[in-house]
């Protein structure tokens, strides 16, 4: 999935939750959730958030591979105890954003190792979509018509 594609996908999501939940629909909430749908493609150096990390995504890829520990959801985990030592909605946005990104990609034809590194079995959904395609671009268009439904529908702002 293209970095844009997340972002929309995971403020989608973001919405959700908060029209489901008490979870304020904020900037910082969603400035979070845009932020965390990027974290884990930090493992690949020509991703967008690789391209502005100084060298280091270049070592997490060395160390992990691209879709690998950072795509699992030990590593969603561990990222989400920043919440509890800093509990605010932007950092909450960032915990839901990350877990939407594992989920996207959960959906594409590659999937997912949501067990590592306990295993390297990767998981997917039964119906995929391939990145860069038609489906995607659908999936992207999708993801904003339902965040403008949820936020004027269910009076998010």
């Amino acid at each position: 999935m293209r970095y844009h594609t997340h972002v929309a996908t995971s403020i989608a999501g973001g919405a959700a939750v908060a029209a489901a939940t008490d979870v304020p629909f904020t900037i910082t909430y969603v400035l979070g959730v845009a932020l965390g749908s990027l974290i884990p493609d930090i493992d690949e150096p020509s991703s967008y958030i690789g391209r502005r990390t100084f060298g280091l995504s270049k070592l997490i890829k060395q160390a992990f591979g691209h879709r690998g520990f950072t795509h699992s959801l030990l590593a969603w985990i561990g990222f989400s105890f920043l919440y509890k030592a800093y509990p605010n909605p932007f950092v909450l946005g960032m915990s839901m954003g990350y877990i939407f990104h594992i989920v996207g990609d959960f959906f594409s034809r590659k999937g997912v190792p949501l067990l590592s590194p306990l295993s390297k079995k990767r998981f997917k959904s039964p119906l995929t979509y391939e990145t860069g395609s038609f489906s995607e671009t659908v999936i992207f268009y999708a993801s904003i018509f339902a965040s403008i439904y949820l936020v004027y529908s269910k009076e998010l702002l």
